[in-house]
């Protein structure tokens, strides 16, 4: 494993956008109305989603506003975004092929500006000054706190068995190595924290919190658990090269032999809104 710091490039998602729409369940509408209540939103605006992926929270939010944008550095990301747009009708959204440090990119000014699981990734203190010179000043930054790929751990009864997700963690470890991989690098000790201080640094004020909570059951097939797996970063299909093949054939007949009837369950974690203004 290199010692040296680890730099985002390219390679980050290789693979893994075709499995968001089956590996990953969608935000709920419950969480389109948390930000629609807080913000006293009108339809008036744009949107901004930074680090968009395959739309899922471009899309749930885009019909509150006039127009959104969605930026991400993976092509074959937004390539799925505008799939799914036009496979649930969305037509007010723009898909831009761009790094959120590129910012701003002659993009104008925007009402909201949104991040979901995508912050992590980037160089945090740069973007946040950018994205804070793109808001109006009656704007706000909303950062979605989620977990799509796997469910609450626990011992409650559910319908079908929880995924084995820790056997899942050590099967991938057994081709990949014990270090977290992420794109062409390592992350020994995961992704950055004191997301607080970096706002605060770029000048923004606040946050306020909301807490969506989640209470349903997800029932999930083997193939769905199998593309939360390649959804993942530290597990995204480039990572395999020409072992690929065999560890799919060895996670499905893990997922095989743990579901019943071929399903499993699980509980959703709940989502957290952070808003900030600037």
């Amino acid at each position: 494993m290199p010692e040296t710091a680890w730099e985002w490039d390219e390679t980050l998602y290789a693979g893994s956008a075709s499995h968001y729409s089956v590996g990953r369940w969608h935000y709920p509408p419950e969480l389109a109305e948390a930000v629609d209540t807080a913000l006293g939103l009108d339809g008036t605006g744009r949107l901004l989603d930074v680090g968009c992926g395959p739309g899922s929270l471009t899309l749930l939010l885009a019909p509150l506003f006039e127009a959104a944008v969605g930026v991400d550095a993976d092509r074959d990301m937004l390539v799925e975004a505008q799939r799914r747009a036009d496979e649930v009708g969305v037509t007010n959204v723009e898909w831009r092929h761009l790094r959120a440090e590129d910012l701003p990119a002659d993009l104008g000014m925007f009402r909201v500006v949104t991040f979901a699981q995508s912050f992590h990734w980037m160089d945090r203190p740069l973007v946040a000054r950018r994205v804070r010179d793109l808001l109006a000043p009656d704007g706000a930054w909303v950062h979605v706190g989620a977990n799509t790929h796997q469910g609450v751990a626990g011992d409650d009864p559910l319908p079908y068995p929880r995924p084995p997700w820790q056997r899942i963690d050590e099967l991938v470890a057994s081709y990949l190595g014990p270090i977290r991989r992420a794109g062409q690098g390592w992350l020994p000790g995961g992704t950055a924290g004191g997301e607080e201080e970096v706002m605060r640094g770029a000048g923004f004020t606040g946050p306020t919190r909301i807490t969506v909570e989640q209470g349903m059951v997800v029932e999930r097939s083997v193939d769905e658990v199998a593309s939360a797996v390649f959804s993942l970063s530290s597990s995204a299909p480039h990572l395999f090269a020409d072992r690929l093949p065999a560890f799919e054939a060895d996670l499905r007949d893990l997922l095989t032999s743990a579901a019943q009837d071929g399903r499993f369950a699980e509980r959703p974690r709940d989502i957290e809104i952070v808003i900030w203004r600037p």
